[in-house]
């Protein structure tokens, strides 16, 4: 833990991604001078049930009805809550030391290229504010979508405000369960986009047959052989082509997606590991020499930071790039996300924009969010 400032406001942010492993949480502090000062984190586990309940959802499952519903949104609420209350007592600070939590919620459906567009997060932020006392920022995508955006990637922003410099042009790399980059260029506009499957697939055919919920280091993947003729079948699917802005989820990129390349191939489960993690790899390359191929380094955040032979493979496909945690550059990359919707949180209550356009594709800048007051 880092001593907080006490003449600097405390934020809170509270982030759970598309993998659904647990729920980050974050305690911040954003000094005038400018940059994030991170005071303590931790990961807060989902119950079980409910988790396989958000997964099945995330890719495309159905609910039963508005009961089922109301009950889950409630119950990520509660969930969101006791990350918070528990990070405030592991730091010994009362709630009343806390400016606002910033509350990204759970994202159960994402339909950017729907008429009408729309996105879903769950996590009744009404039940975050009273259980902890706290001013609770939430909902912050639909706003963007309504002003014709995708609603993601929101932390690119977070990233240009932290991470950006004159010096080179860089990228800034979240590998969660999906893949999104942000693109910094020296000159020129910011832009970001998913880029694809990361953890989440690795961490489903690594539970499926593993029985674990992640593949450690990258060891499970390293010890199979990729298989080329699969990868590339999953590297034609038409939304890598896709032009950004562009977002994505569980409900493009999930096992049964995966699946269809496997039928008949007869791959042992080592080797399908191995080629999701090259998938991974490969597109991550794909879209940074595409769209900012002058990039000299890549700062990398989110689970897969951890995966070794990830980075390795990352790493082999961008000869001449620097490729590092974000860590180097002082931002802890467990908890970056979680950092970054305290920041949005603090923008809210500022009156100033969240999103980037140049990102999102949103008709202009936004202020994201609804306040729910303590």
């Amino acid at each position: 833990m880092t001593a907080p400032d006490s003449a600097t406001p405390l934020y809170l942010g509270l982030m759970s991604g598309t993998s659904a492993d647990g729920i980050d949480a974050a305690l911040v502090q954003f000094p005038e001078r400018g940059g994030c000062r991170f005071v303590q984190g931790l990961t807060h586990a989902w119950d079980p049930a409910l988790r396989a309940e958000l997964v099945a959802l995330g890719e495309g499952g159905e609910l039963g009805s508005l009961d089922t519903l109301g009950r889950i949104d409630a119950q990520i609420g509660i969930a969101f809550a006791a990350a918070a209350n528990r990070l405030l007592e592991q730091a010994g600070l009362d709630p009343t030391r806390v400016a606002a939590i910033g509350s990204h919620g759970q994202t159960v459906r994402h339909r950017p290229l729907a008429d009408p567009a729309f996105t879903c997060q769950l996590g009744d932020s009404n039940r975050i504010a009273e259980l902890t006392g706290i001013t609770t920022v939430a909902d912050f995508r639909r706003r963007d979508v309504a002003a014709g955006g995708h609603g993601a990637p929101l932390m690119p922003a977070f990233h240009l405000a932290m991470l950006g410099t004159a010096d080179e042009d860089r990228a800034v790399l979240n590998l969660g369960g999906i893949a999104n980059l942000t693109l910094i260029p020296r000159e020129g506009t910011p832009r970001g986009f998913d880029t694809g499957p990361a953890n989440a697939l690795m961490d489903a055919w690594c539970e499926r047959h593993r029985g674990v919920p992640f593949d450690a280091d990258g060891a499970f993947a390293a010890s199979g052989r990729v298989d080329e003729a699969v990868l590339a079948q999953w590297r034609s699917e038409p939304w890598f082509a896709l032009p950004p802005p562009k977002s994505t989820g569980r409900e493009q990129f999930h096992l049964a997606w995966a699946e269809a390349a496997l039928e008949g191939r007869g791959l042992a489960p080592a080797d399908v590991q191995a080629t999701l993690l090259e998938l991974t790899a490969a597109t991550v390359a794909d879209a940074l020499l595409a769209h900012l191929p002058e990039a000299k380094r890549v700062l990398v955040c989110g689970g897969g930071v951890r995966n070794p032979q990830l980075l390795r493979r990352l790493s082999a496909r961008l000869p001449g790039v620097v490729v590092e945690s974000s860590a180097v550059h002082g931002l802890d990359p467990d908890y970056l996300e979680a950092m970054g919707f305290a920041w949005l949180a603090h923008r809210t209550l500022q009156g100033l924009p969240g999103n980037l356009p140049s990102v999102t594709g949103a008709r202009g800048p936004r202020i994201l969010g609804a306040i729910h007051l303590a």
